[in-house]
């Protein structure tokens, strides 16, 4: 299972699973996006439409899954990032849209999958977030907090699950050259008065290695945690963001 997948990182996540053999169930918010998607993806898949803030939805996108494709092994959690913005300029049903979009998707989707997992005595877990988790940006002030707390988060899950064979890890990508890019481009562009190009030419300057991410390379060592022979592997919060990130802790 692959939550936000019609497109960007958790598309490229998708399709390096069905390349790897995997049977794969994608959700996403719109039939049209989703069905380009699952054209893409070489393998047998399933695409769902699914809100992930709402807790129904992700139980329903359960059940069908157990029903087409049998009970998940593997569980992706994605999403598109909550709003942006400086803290002077957030409203409380912003924050609130973060927390259920960004947080809570990642609490409810792990409570409904693992349990099957448990019972398999086998699983791979892993939470896509962001940098900003190791270093907040001022404009981004709910993705900062938040996926701050998914990294406890991910630690305490991967603790709990340990025992049954379950490892759980988190992935902080980096500058990637996705649609929340080129959004969080937009609103750099807006704040300096250049144009959306030059946001992006600018962000891509930031990087050690001087370019955005391509999302397969995001999901490359996404995969790779979910391989067989990575079993030794959890509670990792890894950064994958071409050396951008200053902080080590």
């Amino acid at each position: 299972m692959v939550a936000a997948a019609s497109k960007g990182i958790g598309l490229a996540t998708a399709k390096l699973l069905a390349e790897e053999g995997c049977r794969v169930s994608i959700c996403g918010r719109t039939e049209e996006t989703l069905e380009a998607a699952e054209a893409e993806i070489q393998g047998e898949s399933r695409s769902y439409v699914v809100d992930v803030a709402d807790a129904e939805d992700l139980a329903w996108w359960l059940e069908q899954t157990q029903q087409d494709l049998g009970t998940p092994e593997i569980l992706i959690t994605n999403t598109g990032g909550p709003p942006a913005g400086l803290l002077s300029d957030l409203s409380e049903e912003q924050w609130q849209s973060g927390f259920e979009s960004t947080l809570m998707n990642v609490v409810r989707l792990v409570n409904l999958v693992s349990p099957g997992m448990v019972e398999a005595k086998w699983g791979r877990i892993v939470h896509v977030t962001s940098l900003v988790a190791k270093e907040a940006s001022d404009i981004l002030a709910v993705s900062s907090t938040l996926r701050g707390g998914l990294m406890n988060l991910t630690r305490l899950q991967a603790r709990q699950l340990a025992p049954a064979g379950v490892t759980v890890n988190a992935v902080l990508p980096g500058h990637t050259l996705t649609d929340r890019q080129r959004h969080l481009a937009d609103v750099r562009a807006k704040r300096e008065n250049i144009t959306p190009e030059e946001a992006l030419e600018k962000q891509a300057a930031e990087v050690p290695m001087g370019r955005l991410a391509d999302p397969r390379e995001i999901a490359a060592p996404i995969v790779m945690l979910c391989g067989k022979d990575s079993g030794y592997i959890s509670g990792v919060n890894l950064l994958v963001d071409g050396a951008l990130t200053r902080s080590a802790g």
